[in-house]
């Protein structure tokens, strides 16, 4: 929850002179994932950028067509205005706002219908991996959420909770193999699968490195226009 309108404009005129050389680079992807509020004008703004690998997602969707659903937002309503991507299940939308693995179902089905690509979140907190529940929680994740489910147009990011503004780091070795573990658990092994846990300007090379980690699902750090483009434009050997 964060940038107004005029904020929101003013990030990405500083932000797209920066990750200018995407555009010539088809091995990346990069999506914004803005409060409601900026989708429209981001999605204009970016419209005439020169940048075909550059899209504005949303943070979440509801289930349903249409309804007695105050507060939410349709599928729909967001294809409407462009938005080919939504975050589904994020650790913030589990804590806070009572989301389950049976309506984070619900939602990614309701994002496929209509040709939006999910970006499904999972991952274990500090006391379930003191518990040593890491694969169990995960596993029964992707069990309930993925019933029914298109791997064919999905995107999965590992989220550990326990290093999210924590203070605590999840090794990116560690991130590599829980991610590989994920994709044991797919019948689509291609599934892009994204690491999130206190992602780093100084930390991106090195994760990216990493041979089971395809992306990052950027947090805080993807509110300074130039840390993120240094996230975007990684380097690896």
């Amino acid at each position: 929850m964060f940038k107004t309108q005029a904020e929101a404009k003013a990030f990405i005129a500083d932000f797209l002179p920066q990750i200018a050389d995407v555009a010539n680079d088809a091995n990346k992807q990069v999506v914004l994932c803005v409060p409601y509020t900026d989708l429209a004008i981001l999605t204009q703004a970016i419209a005439n950028s020169g940048l075909p690998n550059l899209s504005i997602g949303a943070q979440n969707v509801h289930w349903e067509e249409s309804g007695a659903f105050t507060g939410e937002i349709s599928a729909a309503m967001l294809t409407e205005i462009g938005i080919k991507y939504v975050v589904i299940g994020h650790s913030e939308r589990r804590q806070y706002f009572g989301e389950t693995d049976q309506t984070v179902n619900a939602r990614l089905k309701a994002a496929q219908k209509h040709g939006i690509t999910p970006i499904l979140c999972v991952g274990e907190s500090k006391q379930q991996r003191d518990a040593n529940q890491i694969e169990a929680v995960i596993f029964e994740q992707l069990k309930l959420d993925l019933e029914g489910i298109d791997q064919q147009n999905l995107i999965i990011a590992y989220e550990p909770i326990w290093a999210i503004g924590t203070g605590d780091t999840c090794e990116t070795a560690e991130a590599n193999r829980v991610i590989g573990l994920i994709r044991q658990q797919l019948s689509n092994p291609n599934v892009p699968i994204q690491y999130g846990g206190s992602v780093k300007p100084n930390l991106i090379d090195e994760i990216m490195a990493q041979p089971e980690i395809d992306g990052v699902l950027v947090g805080g750090a993807s509110l300074d226009p130039a840390g993120f483009a240094r996230i975007v434009n990684y380097q690896t050997a």
